[in-house]
């Protein structure tokens, strides 16, 4: 690749959310097949994902990018491997509607090598095809990078994430002997937790309390990471409830818990929520809501949005029935409803009747998003930043593990934690329109570069392997543990060349 599209797709990767404040391509040009652009992690045969994906960016024939849809089929990309008849790889290439396009696809199989072909009008495209030397392994294939480094410059991980910095800075060291026994006593009886250990890269549990379905995120998350990389022997405790536990005290008796979320008032240590997990390890599986799902959805051109400020979700915050209130009073400026009541059931009178959900895709007709708690953080926000729509965003005690890194006025619009200036932000976006554009694109920007699959996988990583330096103690599979199976797949089993750490010492 020449240095002058080396440092082209560079200054695109950096500064692409700025890409539709720029002069553009005009409507009736044409793209170019010497000139489009492609880059990103699915390109790399060693950046395994449970979806795979990368980028395709329209340029015209002057060097031009696009800044709007040439049309949804502009592009036809193909994968095969040389020799395979047949390749399980299921491909689907979506239009972001801003001149370029993601790409993402699913293995089933691993391939001694696949070939990307990217073809405009039956011309291939700069550098297509691009040859992924393999093996290529699939999500499934069990056979980790011994090499934590190693891994982490495949993956191109950030040197450091600044929440994880902050959250382990309360912790000098760790004494997995310790809170073994100190953790259970003070919360087994009365939360749900799950003690993992991993030992020589395999995964053993124990749980405690009673609701303890939700350990199938972080079961998953540990073999996924497990399959790629050898992780540190490591021992740690997750709570799988909804409310961090451990409170912010100035006592040396604070004790090391992982928590889906944080607050201003407590100490937990904070991994990606179980929502954003999910939908990074079935994106293509199971699940329909994801980072790159989203991207293809973000609902019509901003001019063409509904300028109404809109929420719809569950009663599980006092502020919600205010803003159903507010909406009521407004319904010019607010578009706000329940789709279901729980907690504050008796009051279903007063807020209802209940509404039918709206698909979250839908949500983007609408030019403000308002984005409220719920019983702690509301986990939908990396959806939302990653739509078309600005965030109008609730000032909050919670925080999820990227919150730290977003900034006021630049990716989202601050509204008091009561709502009291909610229709003064709303009058100023709508006189404030192209600033509001910009916000949109920042946000939208921040959860391209920060909230994908790639990065999610780099946050558990570096988390686990920064807490694991501070132990002083050796982490032991303890009595009443067991072991957290790999699933197997005995119809595309999968070889692997690597040689296993134990076998290299």
């Amino acid at each position: 690749m020449s240095l002058h599209i080396s440092l082209r797709l560079l200054l695109l990767f950096c500064l692409e959310g700025s890409r539709r404040g720029q002069p553009g391509a005009q409507a009736d040009e044409v793209p170019s097949a010497s000139k489009t652009l492609v880059w990103g992690p699915g390109l790399h045969a060693n950046i395994v994902l449970p979806a795979r994906f990368f980028y395709i960016q329209a340029v015209d024939s002057s060097g031009r990018n696009f800044t709007t849809s040439p049309g949804e089929k502009t592009f036809e990309v193909k994968i095969t491997s040389p020799g395979e008849h047949l390749t399980r790889i299921w491909l689907q290439v979506l239009d972001r509607k801003d001149g370029s396009f993601l790409v993402r696809y699913r293995m089933y199989s691993t391939y001694p090598e696949i070939h990307i072909h990217i073809l405009l009008k039956n011309e291939h495209v700069t550098n297509s095809p691009f040859i992924l030397e393999g093996p290529v392994y699939h999500e499934g294939c069990d056979c980790p990078q011994p090499s934590g480094p190693v891994w982490e410059a495949h993956m191109r991980c950030p040197d450091s994430f600044p929440q994880i910095d902050r959250d382990l800075s309360a912790f000098p060291n760790v004494d997995p002997d310790r809170i073994a026994q100190e953790i259970p006593q003070r919360f087994g009886q009365r939360q749900s937790l799950c003690h993992y250990t991993v030992k020589d890269n395999k995964v053993y549990v124990t749980t405690f309390g009673e609701h303890v379905g939700f350990r199938i995120f972080t079961d998953s998350i540990l073999l996924s990471l497990t399959r790629k990389v050898w992780l540190p022997d490591v021992e740690f405790f997750v709570n799988l409830g909804d409310w961090p536990l451990e409170k912010r005290k100035l006592t040396d008796k604070i004790h090391p818990i992982f928590s889906w979320c944080g607050s201003n008032n407590t100490q937990d240590i904070v991994m990606p929520t179980y929502d954003l997990t999910e939908s990074v390890l079935e994106t293509m599986g199971r699940v329909s809501l994801d980072m790159t799902s989203v991207q293809a959805n973000t609902g019509p051109p901003w001019a063409e949005k509904n300028a109404t400020a809109f929420w719809r979700g569950r009663d599980s915050r006092q502020e919600r029935l205010e803003l159903v209130k507010l909406s009521r009073a407004h319904p010019d400026m607010i578009d706000a409803a329940f789709t279901n009541f729980f907690f504050f059931k008796h009051d279903e009178s007063l807020y209802g009747p209940l509404v039918k959900h709206v698909s979250f895709f839908d949500f983007f007709k609408y030019k403000y998003q308002i984005n409220i708690d719920g019983t702690v953080a509301a986990y939908r926000l990396p959806y939302l930043l990653a739509g078309d729509s600005v965030v109008l965003k609730q000032d909050s005690g919670y925080y999820e593990h990227f919150y730290n890194e977003l900034r006021p006025w630049e990716h989202y619009i601050p509204v008091r934690a009561d709502l009291g200036d909610l229709l003064d932000k709303i009058r100023w976006a709508r006189s404030h329109d192209e600033e509001v554009k910009k916000i949109a694109l920042a946000g939208q920007q921040f959860a391209r570069n920060h909230l994908m699959g790639d990065k999610i996988l780099c946050y558990y990583y570096k988390l686990f392997k920064q807490y694991a330096q501070l132990q002083i103690t050796e982490p032991q599979v303890r009595q009443g543990m067991e072991r957290v199976e790999q699933p197997t797949d005995d119809l595309f089993p999968c070889s692997c060349h690597r040689k296993r750490l134990k076998d290299e010492l």
